[in-house]
């Protein structure tokens, strides 16, 4: 079952919307899922179908919705990928661990899940990154991440299981930046990096041009294979 819920934001002045997608039974764990920069689009709603088809409860927070609510756009389609470098560029990551936090909450709270994890791509794999050091998600996976490399100092604040997916030929992830997530987390206990030779940014998209499916389908069986192991 799907429906669309509101969420109350942490300082309770406001609300947003979430897409929530509900296993046939019982769950056994909740996953957040985090949007790229297109929205809560087909593609982020199909993650969230399949992870309900698994057992899970999934979330996928609008975290848009200070711009503008209920956005949904294609990255095929040149018009929307330019609007979506603009969302981007106005988006406050800041602000969007708060929406995290308060979904977290909203899981626990409202929907009685206790164990949650996040998953996020793109914009969405540096708010897994920044989930891990700043709430207590219980696990979190982030795919291609942007700019996590600025963010490295924030390392030794990662206290539950971290995984990220990495593409060598990321056009937004250059090699410098990949090369200092690497020295910085290689050693680290609680986080694992997989590289992915050759292949692109979106690499594990549900729909599209960008789609690797050998990729995707390497990334996501460890994907499941890791909440199965910390959401238990």
């Amino acid at each position: 079952m799907t429906e669309i819920v509101s969420i109350p934001t942490l300082s309770g002045d406001g609300s947003f919307n979430a897409y929530v997608a509900r296993p046939a039974g019982e769950a056994k764990a909740a996953i957040l899922v985090i949007q790229e920069i297109f929205g809560v689009n087909a593609g982020i709603r199909r993650k969230c179908d399949k992870w309900a088809e698994a057992g899970y409860l999934a979330v996928a927070p609008d975290l848009f919705y200070r711009i503008e609510s209920g956005i949904e756009l294609d990255p095929d389609v040149e018009p929307e990928m330019a609007r979506a470098m603009e969302l981007f560029g106005q988006y406050k990551p800041d602000e969007g661990i708060c929406d995290i936090e308060a979904t977290i909450r909203w899981i626990r709270n409202e929907a009685g899940v206790e164990k949650v994890g996040a998953v996020g791509y793109c914009l969405g794999g540096k708010l897994a990154y920044m989930t891990a050091a700043r709430t207590d998600i219980d696990a979190s996976v982030g795919y291609y991440g942007v700019m996590i490399d600025q963010m490295l100092h924030e390392a030794k604040a990662i206290a539950h299981p971290l995984m990220l997916h990495i593409p060598t030929a990321d056009h937004f992830v250059n090699a410098a930046a990949q090369r200092a997530m690497h020295d910085a987390l290689d050693n680290h206990p609680k986080v694992t990096l997989h590289d992915y030779a050759g292949l692109d940014h979106g690499f594990a998209t549900e729909h599209g041009d960008r789609r690797d499916e050998d990729g995707a389908t390497l990334a996501d069986s460890r994907t499941e294979a890791f909440f199965k192991q910390h959401l238990a």
